[in-house]
């Protein structure tokens, strides 16, 4: 009997150590999140996608100013070289004449609105004759030409000051031949900028 007993407490002690032996006890669970810091949680989430947008935005902006800015540097460089083309269209004279002919005014009228619209605008006209007649005559005639060319322009309301005349006679033909076609091209007036154009602004 008494080793019945003996062999039932050795029994209960082991089940005993053996819970004992089971490590420690698990950790309580989390503590349920409560309004406060699910509010707080998204709030901070908003505002760090609110920032990242805005920093976006201010990205797209700047890179739109740019592009616009580049369009517009390369549209005004534009403008400025076909303003500048239309200022050197050359006008002619008939052989021996110095009045201006009406094709010829309507050259010379884009240049009065290109002056006009150009403020700081300078330029030179020189005036240029065929190869027929003495060097002191053409000297005389291709200065006659060009201030025929100042005057209409000076007539329309562009100021004097603004326009310098040259005569180079006969001695800077454009066309070398001895015929009608090079003596009518050579008899012009040539339009040179002399400052202000840099940057133009169309009329």
């Amino acid at each position: 009997m008494r080793r019945l007993h003996f062999l039932v407490l050795v029994g209960v002690t082991a089940v005993v150590a053996a819970a004992a032996c089971g490590g420690p006890p698990p950790p309580p669970p989390p503590p349920e999140p409560n309004a406060d810091s699910i509010a707080a949680a998204q709030a901070q989430e908003d505002s760090i996608r609110r920032a990242q947008e805005e920093a976006e935005r201010l990205r797209q902006e700047e890179a739109e100013r740019a592009r616009r800015e580049s369009e517009s540097a390369s549209e005004r460089a534009r403008i400025a070289d076909e303003l500048r083309s239309t200022l050197a269209v050359l006008t002619h004279f008939d052989y021996d004449r110095s009045d201006i002919r009406p094709g010829d005014a309507a050259i010379l009228d884009q240049k009065v609105a290109i002056l006009s619209a150009n403020p700081n605008l300078r330029i030179r006209i020189s005036g240029h004759c065929d190869e027929r007649g003495s060097d002191e005559y053409n000297l005389a005639l291709g200065n006659r030409r060009a201030t025929s060319a100042k005057q209409y322009l000076v007539s329309h309301g562009i100021d004097a000051s603004r326009i310098e005349t040259v005569s180079f006679g006969e001695e800077r033909p454009i066309a070398m031949g001895r015929d009608e076609d090079s003596w009518a091209q050579n008899r012009r007036d040539e339009f040179e900028i002399i400052g202000g154009g840099e940057e133009l602004v169309r009329p």
